[in-house]
This record gives C-alpha cells, sequence and structure tokens, in this order.
C-alpha cells in the first residue's frame, strides 16, 4: 500500500511537471508577473486570489479596465486561468459575469491598440548607416549584424537573441539559420529561415553576420549574448541618431518591417509567412493591407 502512495506522489510530481513544461519559461513567467498584479489586487481588498471565483475575476477587470488596454484584460484573464489550473484549481473564466463584463467594457474602451511602427527599407538603411559611423568596432559590427538579420529574417525578439553558432549554414546562396522553438512552436519543431546575399554590400544581412562571426572569433553557443529587450533598446538608440522618432519603434519594427516591405515588392502571404512562421493568414493580411492603403487608393484616379 505505501508503494502505491509513493508511486501516485510522484506521479502527482511529474504531472506538476509537465504542466510547467507545456509552457514556454517566458511565458509561464509572463502568466506568473500578470498573477501577482491579481494577487496585489485581492490581498488590498480581501479578496481571494487562489482559489478565486468568477465575481472577483469580474471586479479585479473592471478596475484594470480604467487604466489597461483591452488586450491587457484578455491576458490576464487568461494568466489567472493558467495559473489556477497549475495549482490545482478550476476556475470558470467562460463564466457569464466575466464574459458579460469584458463584452461591456469592451464597447466602452474599444479595443484598437496603437501599434509601434514598421522599419522600412529607408529607414534601415538610415539606421545601419549610423551604425557604420560607431566609433566601438565591436558594438559597430554586432548591432550592423543583429539589426540586417533582424530586418532580413523577420525574426521575433527572442528568436534573434536565441540564434546559436550551431544554427547557421553559410552556403552558396546565403544564409540557412534554424530557429529551434519560437512563440508559435513551443514544442521545439523548428524552422529554417534562408536569407539571400544582397546586391549592396553595405545593407547585406549575409556578409555582415560573417564579418560578425569571424570578428568576435565565436565557434559555439550564441551569436548575440544580450537579452530580447536589448534588441528593442539597440533599434530606439540608432533610431534617434538617425533622426527619425524612435518612441514609434519597438523590437518587432524589425520583424513587422520585413513583412511589409515585401509586400510592397509583392511577396505573396505565402513566402511571407514561409519566413516570418505565422500560423495563419490573418496578420500577414494586415501587413499586406498597409501597403495598399496608398498603392491601390480610389483618389489615384482622381486627376486634379
Amino acid at each position: 500500500m505505501s508503494n502505491l502512495v509513493t508511486d501516485i506522489k510522484s506521479l502527482e510530481i511529474e504531472t506538476l511537471k509537465n504542466l510547467k513544461n507545456s509552457k514556454a519559461h517566458n511565458t509561464l513567467r509572463a502568466y506568473q508577473a500578470d498573477f501577482r498584479d491579481f494577487t496585489i489586487f485581492c490581498t488590498k481588498n480581501g479578496l481571494n486570489s487562489l482559489p478565486s471565483d468568477p465575481k472577483i475575476v469580474a471586479i479585479y477587470l473592471t478596475h484594470l479596465s480604467s487604466f489597461s488596454k483591452f488586450s491587457t484584460l484578455k491576458r490576464r484573464l487568461a494568466s489567472i486561468k493558467v495559473i489556477h489550473r497549475l495549482k490545482g484549481h478550476y476556475i470558470d473564466t467562460k463564466h457569464p459575469i466575466i464574459t458579460e463584463n469584458l463584452m461591456g467594457i469592451k464597447r466602452k474602451k474599444g479595443v484598437k491598440q496603437t501599434a509601434k511602427k514598421p522599419l522600412l527599407i529607408n529607414d534601415l538603411k538610415l539606421i545601419i548607416n549610423v551604425i557604420n559611423q560607431e566609433k566601438n568596432n565591436y558594438k559597430k559590427q554586432q548591432n550592423k549584424a543583429l539589426i540586417l538579420i533582424g530586418f532580413a529574417g523577420g525574426f521575433r525578439r527572442s528568436e534573434l537573441v536565441s540564434i546559436e553558432y550551431e544554427d547557421i549554414d553559410f552556403v552558396e546562396e546565403g544564409v540557412k539559420i534554424i530557429v529551434k522553438r519560437s512563440k508559435t512552436d513551443q514544442t521545439g519543431i523548428g524552422m529554417t529561415k534562408a536569407i539571400p546575399y544582397f546586391k549592396n554590400e553595405t545593407y547585406c544581412p549575409v556578409r555582415s553576420l560573417k564579418y560578425w562571426i569571424n570578428f568576435s572569433n565565436i565557434q559555439s553557443g550564441k551569436i548575440f549574448k544580450i537579452s530580447d529587450k536589448t534588441v528593442a533598446l539597440t533599434l530606439k538608440k540608432y533610431a534617434l541618431l538617425a533622426g527619425l522618432d524612435n518612441s514609434k519603434y519597438a523590437g518587432h519594427s524589425l520583424r513587422s518591417g520585413f513583412a511589409t516591405s515585401t509586400a510592397e515588392t509583392g511577396a505573396d502571404e505565402r513566402s511571407i509567412m514561409t519566413m516570418t512562421g505565422h500560423k495563419t493568414t490573418q496578420m500577414v493580411r494586415r501587413y499586406i493591407q498597409e501597403t495598399n492603403l496608398f498603392k491601390n487608393n480610389a483618389l489615384n484616379k482622381i486627376k486634379i
């Protein structure tokens, strides 16, 4: 009997490990950070955060709605559900008091978000020109490769800083980079991004990456030994030096810049998705729609 109890205990521990491993480390950390905010709110108001109930969650969402975006409310709700599940509790996040409350908040607030600006070709060149003037040669070579590869590969920040020497294969046509894991590939199936040589050597991501690896003498491990937040800070720094409004740019601007720029040149949805790793066409079509605002504008037919 004692053996059976021991086996059940070990299975419970292993099950909890599996539940935690089902989410990427950064994702789980984000859930925990969201839940901490919920816990603080509950503690201040004498409410139970774990286990909690739909009425308390609805009140918390109403509280958040006065100063947060609607997308933040949805993320916090998802975090509350996940943490409850990980701790062995159930909470009905589809309860009418929550869903109806969210619907009312949505009607009142709206859900339109102010997206960061994509980094387009002309602005990319301005930024690279500024980086080329960097006196610190180490920073110059690293940041040039970082920005050019991030743009040309349509990388997410987390993917970009996770590239390892072993993931890179220089071939006659350019470079192949393996992305072992990403936001939409939590199980690690992986994908390969192929970046060709550019005719203009100054802005060629392949030559820049090759030069950076040789210069830094990296022979294993991560190519860019920086955090994902540093990607955004680096882009903002050089955007400002290039005379651009750096408040409009973020780390995602590299990825959205690739999608928008390639859509402008006529690249189809599938070829863009092959590089970015998008699983649905919804976001890619948004980039294409953005490029067509002036290209297919009805006012272009008016001659005044």
